[in-house]
């Protein structure tokens, strides 16, 4: 796992995807595979209209069509090329050099998939193409993607700035504790102030379970803000966020048939579509 995957589509959210990039190239010093996939159109049903309109005419529609669709091709190619060309700039501009440009023909969740046995971190935008300045609209692979990817994932708002400071829920369970084993093995998030924060739940010992999740950040060099609440999980942690600008979220992801994650129910979904910062989704 030596790469940072880092996927541009050309919407308004790459410049912001790639600022993520570099500051998860620095912090984790990994180098950054910038990919861009040019996925198979739909081939349009033209239908068989040849009784109607006779087979001559239909012919001379259909080589209009295939020649539409090899020029549609060259440009989509061109600015395949373009946008990465660009996005290599910024990357140099930023200090990195230890990159690399790759145009795949492919769906996006095939190439991460392909990309997996070397992939530390994969980051991506909130909203792809087609879905620009609609927050509360996930792109239309990213929970394909999450579901289906055994790296963690860097999930990047239509703003990005370098975080501070990080948010964590702890539910006490198994995963969570997983979750948090990562974050202080995962080099990531060292440096930046962690707020650990529990909802009250059914979870037997939570409280007691809570402190020594506290315990465990400080004594690895975190600064630790700890926060056991009450009230509606969803609700209390974007109230919180706010009220501590925290800068980024830290989360476990749903499995294949299920949502599993710190979180109950849809409230795993409802923050990655409402949040308005980053968000790393554990695996």
């Amino acid at each position: 796992m030596t790469k940072i995957i880092t996927c541009v589509d050309g919407s308004a959210i790459t410049k912001n995807v790639t600022e993520a990039a570099i500051w998860a190239s620095k912090k984790l010093n990994k180098p950054i595979s910038f990919v861009h996939t040019l996925e198979k159109a739909q081939q349009t049903n033209i239908g068989n209209y040849s009784g109607s309109i006779g087979i001559g005419a239909h012919s001379s529609l259909l080589s209009e069509m295939v020649a539409l669709d090899e020029q549609r091709c060259k440009v989509s190619l061109k600015m395949a090329d373009e946008l990465l060309n660009s996005v290599s700039e910024h990357a140099k501009s930023a200090g990195i050099i230890n990159f690399e440009l790759i145009k795949r023909h492919s769906d996006l969740l095939d190439t991460v998939i392909d990309f997996k046995d070397d992939a530390r971190l994969i980051v991506i935008g909130q909203n792809g193409t087609g879905h620009s300045n609609s927050l509360a609209v996930l792109g239309s692979h990213i929970e394909t993607l999450i579901r289906n990817a055994t790296q963690p994932i860097l999930l990047v708002p239509e703003t990005f700035k370098q975080p501070t400071s990080f948010m964590i829920a702890y539910d006490g369970r198994e995963t969570a504790d997983k979750a948090l084993q990562q974050v202080i093995d995962g080099g990531l998030l060292h440096g930046l102030h962690c707020h650990l924060v529990s909802i009250k739940n059914n979870e037997e010992d939570l409280e007691e379970k809570f402190i020594n999740a506290q315990y465990k950040l400080t004594s690895m060099g975190f600064k630790v803000s700890a926060s056991f609440l009450e009230g509606n999980i969803f609700n209390s942690l974007m109230q919180y966020k706010e009220q501590n600008n925290v800068e980024l979220i830290v989360m476990g992801a749903f499995g294949h048939s299920k949502l599993r994650q710190f979180f109950v129910g849809s409230n795993t979904l409802k923050m990655l579509e409402n949040s308005d910062v980053p968000v790393v989704i554990l695996k």
